[in-house]
Parts: structure tokens; C-alpha cells; sequence
């Protein structure tokens, strides 16, 4: 793994800095303690246009980056003084404070599902009104997982969905409405559930209900029956485990090794207007992510996220599968660091094309965006791995730029294969589809 240099950076802020000073690194909230750093030279011609920004995130753990980025100063450190990470409710409440922008009350950039920048920009998800985004970088690959209720413990059920075939098809005919959650149409646990249960031959839009709920709030909903299933990130599935109400069916890392997760994504009018706030931004996120990889911040970081102000969730609910811990809650325990939540290792953090092409695809496939959608044209004007990688130059991390911004055939669970060269190949070679 490439680490972050120790050395002073020469940095795109608006002052100079002499010694070591002391940042505020406090969010709305937070009750975080000051956070020492690096002094930094300024080069007043990159200076930040705003110093100020405001980003929202999700109750998971794949939105460490910002948080840490918050509660160690790093934003500060890269000249952007005034930024907040504001907590959202819902998926639902990110997509509409990014439309209204800060100007209007929202948040001009988010820790974000993957497709959405792509169905806020077409309009898909926003009622008709496109809201140009970009995709600046990844926050993380793996960390999700699929749980079930302790209805269908008997049928311990894993990667393979097809035990469940039979008993759903039964409570059908009992009048049953067999409810699974996700958290946003279109939206990567969306993905995660339609693709693990059509690959054992059920149809996710016939064969069951998927609904949706909010990810702080899955929890508390397969306790009281709500639902029989759902997808969600960490922490939530490792709680349902902690408080016995529920088990882990697979960790996303088994369907998909290494897939792509959640996404630093902003306003594309706001990136355009402030390219070097922007770019601060982006560095911030990047050090973040260097500093979450590192096993010796594991335990610090869990416990920042446990706080109050960010999660508000026991310690020992996040641990554990940050160091590749994974109890099941069936017995089955397996010690695998290869299946966690990865923010730097791996080209974690590098925005490849050929994932959001993926992504892209799938929406195709369920019926989210037309057949004849123009999906390379839509990835061009997203997804912004050019400014990635003059931030990761920017930053002394030249060694975590990839070849390619394709990462190539990329192989699933059940032996099928997407190559991104032939979307329409990987779309044939699947039974259960809308197109």
C-alpha cells in the first residue's frame, strides 16, 4: 500500500503557515477534541475561491473519510476552514439537499450511493429536474451485507439465495407479502439484494416486495417483523447480529470482491465555480482515506464514528468488521481482512469508469434508465477521475494511480462476468432482467 508522506506539503490555500498549529476540527455538533497538524506552505495563487462547504453523510461506516477528514483537521489543513458534515436521514433527504444546494439550505456535496450523482444529473430521481453532479472519488469498496430475519435461521442460507425459493413461493400462496429492504431505488444496496436473489432464480420485482428504508433505521424494523430481509452497510448488519434479532446471509465482499461502494460526490456547478476549493476538498478526502486504511487508526476511528454526533452506536457494533472480523450470527465466523471495508488499499479510493458503467448497466437492467441509454456519454460527464488524480499527485500519492480507468472484466459470485467493453453481452447472459 502506498503511504502518505510525512513530509510538508506545498499546498493550494490561501497563507503561509510556520511550526506546527493547532485546527478546530469540529463538526456541527461534535464534540471532538482539537487535532494537531503539519505546518503547510501556501501558494496564493491556488488558493480556496470559498473556505467554506457543506456535505452530508449517512450513519455508515464507508463515510469515515469525511468525518475523519473533519474530526483530524484535514480539511482545515488543505485551506477549506469551514466545512460541515452534516448528518442526513435518509438517502432520499441527501438527493434533496443536494438539490436545493447550500445556497438554498441543503449541502453542496455528499458521501453518496454510487448510481445517484448519475439519476440526480438525468433527472431520473429528482421528478425531471437534472442537477448536474461529479463522482470526485470512491470512499470505499465492500462493507455491505445482506440479512435476514431469524425467521429463515433454519435455512441457513449464504452466498446461495435458492433456499429461500421455496418457502417464499409458499408464503405467497399463504398470502404473505414477503418484504425486502434497501435503502434507494437504483441505489447500490438496490443492486447488491436484486443481483444475490435473482442469481438463486427470484424474481426481486415479482417473487417479492422491495421497499424502502433508511439505513439507521433497518435495524429496528427487523426487530419488530417489518421486513423479512434487507442490505444495508456497516454498521447495521453486524448489529443485527450483536442483538440477536437477525443474521448475515453474505458480506457484499463474497458476492463481489473488491466492488465498488459509496461516492465523494458535489454539485458540478459548485466543483466548476471553486476548483481549487474543490481540489482541497478532494485532497482532505484522500489523506482521510490513507489515514483509515492504516490498522493502527482502526481503533480510533471506530471509536470517532461510535460518538453522538456521528453514529450513536455502541463501539462494538463497528469494530469488529473494520478489522475483518465477521461473526454471521450462525455459527459461522471468519477471520478475513480480504472482505472489509477497504478506503485506500487496492485502488479503493480510485474512481474507475468501468465500475459506474456497472452500475449504470444494472439500472438498465431493472428498468431505472432506458435501454438505449447513452451510458458511456453519461460516465464522461460524471465521473471526474481527472481531478483524482491531481489530487492524489498533489498530495506525494503518485504510486495509488491505477494504469487504466477501467479495472477490467470484474467476475461475480455466481461465475458471471461483466466486461466493460460489452455491457450488452453481460446484460444477455442474465435470466432474470426488464429488458
Amino acid at each position: 500500500m502506498a503511504r502518505l508522506s510525512r513530509r510538508n506539503f506545498i499546498l493550494t490555500a490561501g497563507a503561509t503557515a510556520a511550526g506546527t498549529f493547532l485546527l478546530n476540527a469540529c463538526s456541527s455538533g461534535s464534540d471532538s477534541a482539537t487535532s494537531t497538524v503539519e505546518a503547510i506552505d501556501i501558494d496564493p495563487a491556488d488558493a480556496p475561491e470559498v473556505t467554506t462547504a457543506k456535505l452530508g453523510f449517512i450513519a455508515l461506516t464507508d463515510s469515515a473519510p469525511l468525518i475523519i477528514a473533519q474530526e483530524k483537521g484535514f480539511f482545515a489543513k488543505y485551506g477549506m476552514t469551514d466545512v460541515s458534515v452534516e448528518k442526513q436521514a435518509s438517502w432520499g433527504t441527501t438527493r434533496d439537499n443536494l438539490v436545493l444546494g447550500s445556497a438554498g439550505g441543503g449541502i453542496d456535496g455528499a458521501h453518496i450511493l454510487t448510481p445517484m450523482p448519475y439519476l440526480i444529473s438525468e433527472g431520473i430521481v429528482t421528478d425531471g429536474r437534472k442537477v448536474p453532479m461529479y463522482i470526485l472519488a470512491r470512499l470505499n469498496v465492500n462493507g455491505q451485507g445482506i440479512s435476514l430475519s431469524n425467521d429463515y435461521l433454519d435455512l441457513e442460507v449464504g452466498v446461495d439465495s435458492s433456499p429461500l425459493k421455496e418457502v417464499f413461493a409458499q408464503r405467497r400462496a399463504a398470502g404473505q407479502e414477503l418484504k425486502m429492504a434497501m435503502t434507494f431505488p437504483g441505489g447500490t444496496h438496490d443492486m447488491w439484494i436484486r443481483y444475490w436473489l435473482a442469481a438463486g432464480g427470484i424474481d426481486p420485482d415479482n417473487d417479492v416486495s422491495t421497499i424502502v428504508v433508511p439505513p439507521p433505521q433497518m435495524v429496528a424494523n427487523i426487530k419488530v417483523g417489518n421486513m423479512d430481509a434487507f442490505c444495508v452497510g456497516e454498521p447495521w448488519p453486524l448489529q443485527t447480529v450483536n442483538q440477536q434479532i437477525g443474521y448475515n446471509a453474505i458480506t457484499t465482499g463474497e458476492l463481489w470482491k473488491d466492488h465498488p461502494e459509496k461516492a465523494f460526490g458535489m454539485r458540478a456547478d459548485w466543483v466548476d465555480q471553486n476548483p481549487n476549493a474543490a481540489k482541497a476538498l478532494l485532497m482532505a478526502t484522500l489523506e482521510a482515506q490513507v489515514w483509515c486504511s492504516q490498522t493502527e487508526n482502526k481503533e480510533e476511528m471506530c471509536q470517532i464514528l461510535s460518538k453522538r454526533a456521528w453514529f450513536n452506536v455502541p463501539y462494538d457494533d463497528i469494530i469488529d468488521r473494520s478489522l475483518g472480523k465477521f461473526d454471521y450470527g450462525t455459527g459461522k465466523v471468519l477471520d478475513q481482512p480480504d472482505l472489509m471495508q477497504k478506503y485506500w488499499d487496492d485502488y479503493a479510493s480510485y474512481p474507475f469508469k468501468s465500475h459506474d458503467l456497472w452500475f449504470l448497466t444494472e439500472n438498465i437492467r431493472w428498468g431505472y434508465l432506458p435501454p438505449d441509454t447513452d451510458t458511456v456519454a453519461m460516465v464522461e460527464a460524471v465521473n471526474r477521475e481527472d481531478l483524482w488524480r491531481e489530487a492524489a499527485i498533489a498530495i506525494g500519492q503518485e504510486s495509488a494511480i491505477p494504469a487504466d480507468s477501467s479495472r477490467g472484466v470484474e467476475t461475480f459470485f455466481d461465475g458471471i462476468q461483466f466486461d466493460p467493453a460489452d455491457p450488452q453481452a453481460y446484460l444477455d447472459s442474465l435470466a432474470i432482467k426488464r429488458v
